[in-house]
């Protein structure tokens, strides 16, 4: 699926409706898969910041989010800025790459992922109390 290119720069809201964790370092998602997610269910949320089905998406995200996981971390990796630290997720968790993507990892596996429009927010909180 191809993305709209927005004419103006993404940027980040004044007041934050998810407790975003900027993902930047091969060192830090090491952290978050093999150590994070063996205590704690860990989400990261892949995201291109010059699609406009990923703001969509992100804006529903974060319109629901502390619904079903208040002030829950999420780890952000932009795309258009980490994009090998994408395909390194892709390749330790055996998931497609997508975007904009929603995954949750417990103990270094993936146990929920969507993608684009598909990133219900009940959905993901059902899916990871069941597992």
């Amino acid at each position: 699926m191809r993305c709209l290119q927005p004419s103006r720069p993404f940027k980040y809201p004044e007041t934050q409706l998810v407790n975003w964790v900027i993902l930047e370092s091969e060192t830090m998602l090491n952290k978050i898969v093999k150590k994070d997610s063996y205590s704690e269910t860990v989400f990261v949320f892949k995201h291109s910041t010059r699609c406009s089905i990923s703001n969509l998406a992100k804006q529903r995200l974060e319109s629901n989010w502390n619904t079903y996981f208040e002030d829950k971390e999420v780890y952000f990796l932009d795309l258009l800025q980490h994009r090998l630290l994408s395909n390194q997720l892709a390749e330790q968790l055996n998931v497609q790459h997508q975007s904009p993507q929603l995954i949750a990892i417990k103990s270094g596996v993936s146990i929920y992922r969507s993608s684009h429009l598909a990133i219900p927010v009940k959905a993901v909180y059902k899916a990871i109390t069941e597992h």
